[in-house]
């Protein structure tokens, strides 16, 4: 497994503005060129699925090519859009397994690499969902499952039904608090760790101005990490990570996700991007140096 994985949700264009067709397939096109061979989607990437749209067809066009490297697919079932444009979520059987064939056909595969319960859903025992999960694979439409969402007690939970090949959860350096829960946790289970919002949406790429004012639209905003004295912290740590960089010739980007994917435990990370540019950067992101590391460690960021 690479360390950085795919995650095309920013290809939707639904919370960080909007991204044209043609960008989206290049992006796609340039992360397989830059040596990402596993992608991860969802139904729920895109009010009509584009996001999983732009990626099937790509996958189609690797495909008819014997040369092609083989390409890996975590797909996630789960969580919808009703009619207003408002995520839900909805775990029922029946609805797992519609969006599940749903998703397959729009990234025209026939089975997912691994698929994940999006999130739980309070409505429904945790029992059924995850049985309906296990039928899905038994049906041979997913070669491993797991979930998403989760906390500790959760996960235990769900394993306690079925095989749990992997989870996935937020980590960066800003935000640690999975290392403490929820990756040991895994461990303990023998499940892959995938984490997401390793660069917490753009943030952490170093990208973002102390004044930058963002789109109509974009939902960034909305979030804490992006507001009052927690924005104010947040860029005096990317300020020192900008130095840190510098001194290692390399960028804030691919120090925070070396950091996240050098914490014992952690499979890879899940690394969105809107652009051909900004794939290109993170995909050869890897694991940090211990001195590097303990750098980090001793600024107490």
């Amino acid at each position: 497994m690479p360390s950085v994985i795919f995650g095309v949700w920013p290809l939707a264009g639904i919370t960080s503005g909007t991204v044209e067709p043609d960008t989206a397939r290049q992006t796609i096109r340039a992360a397989i060129q830059s040596g990402i061979d596993t992608f991860d989607t969802a139904y729920s990437y895109g009010f009509d699925g584009q996001a999983e749209q732009y990626l099937g067809e790509i996958l189609a066009e690797y495909r008819s090519d014997p040369q092609s490297p083989p390409l890996r697919v975590i797909g996630k079932v789960g969580q919808r859009w009703s009619a207003d444009r408002k995520r839900y979520t909805d775990a029922s059987p029946n609805q797992l397994t519609a969006d599940a064939e749903e998703s397959l056909r729009r990234l025209r595969l026939e089975k997912f690499d691994c698929l994940l319960l999006h999130a739980i859903d309070p409505k429904v025992d945790l029992k059924r969902s995850a049985d309906a999960i296990e039928a899905l694979r038994r049906r041979g439409l997913a070669d491993s499952i797991g979930i998403s969402n989760a906390n500790r007690e959760e996960l235990q939970q769900f394993s306690s039904y079925v095989n749990c090949a992997a989870i996935q959860c937020p980590l960066n350096l800003l935000q640690r608090h999975s290392l403490d829960s929820i990756v040991p946790a895994a461990a303990g289970l023998g499940s892959a760790v995938y984490v997401y919002w390793t660069l917490m949406k753009g943030l952490l790429a170093g990208q973002i101005s102390r004044d930058h004012q963002f789109d109509v639209g974009d939902s960034r905003p909305g979030y804490e990490i992006f507001q009052g004295e927690k924005r104010r912290r947040a860029h005096d740590v990317i300020d020192r990570l900008w130095r840190i960089a510098q001194q290692h010739d390399t960028t804030v980007a691919k120090l925070s996700i070396g950091w996240a994917v050098s914490q014992p435990g952690v499979t890879a990370a899940l690394v969105g991007a809107k652009s051909p540019a900004q794939i290109c950067e993170t995909a050869s992101a890897t694991p940090l140096s211990q001195d590097l590391l303990n750098h980090l460690a001793g600024m107490n960021l």
